[in-house]
């Protein structure tokens, strides 16, 4: 079961996620069973956690302690025995830090935790989730298109500042645009075609008002950085991993990483 906590204020979260009783309020012409109810035994997926309100915060780790609660007006406990999987767009640590989110129900969902980099820093995923959206979104009673080489490199090439969903909205309008059942590069969505009209063009403004050997080091740290932290989340944060993957030392990956100011740990997957 799954609940996107950003997308209901606090009233109508607390009656998807407990449900309640008949006559509780106004509207409630008929009794309804939460979203723990209905996952007993099972995983309940909470998604953007970190906008549930404080109020709603206390509730849920009463819920996560206790393993019972009881519907909106109602007085009877029900007891579940719930899987909870949450997610976040959000910095935790900052929110505690800020006093917007409850320190121990942070430290009570935080038990196995998974740090997913953007799509940019991961782009051999592009590829897998590319076949997969083209057969989600393929046309009924037709087989799924296939990407042209050309229109896969663009995709590779692509920042994705929005990720996965902004690559999935892309899949989805070259499934409708597409012909003969070939995604083409014209097929492809305005801001990653326009790689292509670029001619090979290099992705980066040539500025003369500055020396050559200036820009150079800032492309070429730039370029540094970004291979470091790909080889780290390829290597989940481990170093003397990173050193093989790069061919260098674990001394220069130390340093690098020291220099780039990069926090291996959120490439690693944490239990707690």
């Amino acid at each position: 079961m799954a609940v996107n906590c950003g997308a209901l204020n606090e009233n109508l979260l607390e009656s998807e996620l407990f449900g309640h009783e008949k006559g509780s309020f106004t509207s409630a012409d008929k009794k309804k069973i939460g979203r723990f109810e209905l996952a007993d035994q099972g995983t309940l997926f909470l998604d953007e956690i970190g906008d549930v309100p404080m109020s709603m915060q206390i509730k849920l780790l009463r819920v996560l302690q206790e393993r019972r609660f009881e519907r909106v007006g109602g007085t009877e406990p029900i007891e579940v025995d719930v899987r909870i999987v949450a997610a976040t767009h959000q910095d935790m640590e900052k929110l505690v830090k800020d006093g917007k989110f409850r320190e121990d129900l942070y430290y009570r969902l935080n038990v196995v935790r998974i740090d997913l980099p953007p799509l940019r820093e991961r782009t051999e995923d592009i590829p897998v989730l590319v076949s997969h959206f083209c057969q989600k979104f393929a046309r009924p009673g037709q087989k799924p298109p296939t990407v042209s080489p050309e229109a896969l490199a663009l995709l590779t090439k692509c920042e994705w500042p929005g990720n996965v969903r902004q690559l999935e909205n892309a899949i989805e309008r070259a499934c409708v645009t597409a012909r003969d059942g070939v995604i083409r590069t014209k097929d492809l969505p305005p801001e990653v075609s326009r790689k292509a009209e670029g001619g090979g063009k290099h992705p980066f403004q040539v500025d003369l008002t500055r020396t050559l050997p200036d820009q150079l080091a800032e492309l070429t740290a730039a370029f540094e950085e970004r291979y470091i932290r790909r080889a780290l989340n390829r290597s989940r944060g481990h170093v003397g991993k990173c050193a093989k993957i790069t061919g260098l030392s674990r001394r220069s990956i130390t340093d690098k990483i020291a220099q780039y100011k990069i926090d291996k740990e959120q490439f690693k997957g944490e239990e707690g």
